[in-house]
């Protein structure tokens, strides 16, 4: 099909209007196709050879294809020279708006794309996936309120409710903004005390800054608002195991686990506090459970072999360092 589409290129210049206006149509056409089909860089090739940039439908269709093979950078340069080329209520500028305030939020100029991004949300605010790139946008730099707003629409919740500040904390902390991230938890806590998940997270923040009594106190509130929550028993476990309370940790554990059997995260905890109590049978049957559910977990497979090798299985614990070797690196690993 490209070279079809390049031996459009070689006709003559002197070509009739009417002659040329086709060949934009049959070019345009095919390289629309092209991208739907998954195929952006075989399009951006047609178009390419095909030529006409300063034709705008052609350079319309060219920045949606670099944008849609990650090359943000031209999709910006092509896009924002024949962005007001279109009438404002059109199709084409509206698609343009909203390509060019994608492509800036990916390449990192945040402040660029929140004006395209807003002017998107116009025309398009039943797109949860572009309140919610707006509302990462206003995070970053640092619109709390605004962001709040744009997270509310995303999960259909009131914009200043207990809800759409718990979420919105939920987003900081994806983006380790645990500051700000406290803050709104503490607007959902005063809007409503018996909101689940607020005092689980400002339970997380605290175990993250090493402040173990404030974690568990904050879990065993969210525990006493969702005591079917096989996290907050989980997380209760992990701040009494970094306290060495074995006997309490193994307890919050077991709960967590009678909740839910298939998370890995309790069964290395209990391997770790197990083999504190010198237990190390009863240790290798949890660590052995957790990569049971999590194969590629490094920190089971380490921990395993630690074990091993204090038993003098020196060969199999050969092979589990071997393994947590090999995963070192990876990902949440």
């Amino acid at each position: 099909m490209i070279a079809a589409l390049a031996l459009a290129a070689s006709a003559s210049s002197a070509q009739l209007p009417a002659a040329e206006e086709r060949q934009v149509d049959e070019i345009v056409t095919a390289a629309r196709s092209l991208v739907d089909a998954g195929k952006p860089r075989e399009a951006i090739a047609a178009l390419d050879a095909f030529g006409c940039g300063d034709n705008p439908r052609v350079a319309h269709i060219l920045g949606v294809a670099a944008y849609h093979a990650d090359d943000y950078a031209r999709a910006i340069s092509v896009l924002s020279a024949i962005e007001t080329r279109f009438p404002e209520t059109s199709v084409e500028r509206h698609e343009i708006v909203q390509i060019l305030g994608l492509s800036l939020f990916l390449s990192g100029r945040l402040e660029d794309a929140i004006p395209k991004l807003e002017a998107t949300r116009a025309w398009a605010s039943s797109n949860l996936e572009l309140a919610h790139i707006l509302g990462q946008a206003y995070l970053q730099t640092g619109r709390s309120a605004a962001a709040r707003h744009a997270f509310a629409r995303t999960f259909n919740v009131s914009e200043d409710s207990a809800a759409a500040h718990l979420v919105t904390a939920q987003m900081m902390i994806r983006l380790q903004l645990e500051g700000p991230a406290e803050d709104e938890l503490k607007q959902a806590m005063a809007k409503d005390p018996k909101l689940p998940q607020v005092n689980l997270l400002l339970g997380q923040l605290a175990l993250f800054r090493g402040q173990f009594d404030e974690s568990i106190t904050l879990t065993t509130r969210e525990l006493a608002v969702a005591p079917g929550s096989a996290a907050a028993y989980y997380q209760l476990g992990d701040a009494y195991v970094r306290q060495s309370r074995w006997d309490d940790g193994i307890g919050a554990l077991q709960q967590s686990l009678w909740l839910n059997p298939f998370y890995s995260g309790p069964y290395i905890l209990l391997g770790r506090a197990y083999a504190q109590k010198g237990q190390p049978a009863t240790a290798e049957g949890m660590l052995r459970r957790a990569i049971e559910y999590d194969p590629n977990n490094r920190t089971a497979h380490y921990l395993l072999a630690q074990l091993l090798q204090k038993a003098g299985r020196v060969d199999e614990a050969k092979q589990e360092f071997a393994i947590a070797e090999r995963l070192q690196g990876q990902p949440g690993r």
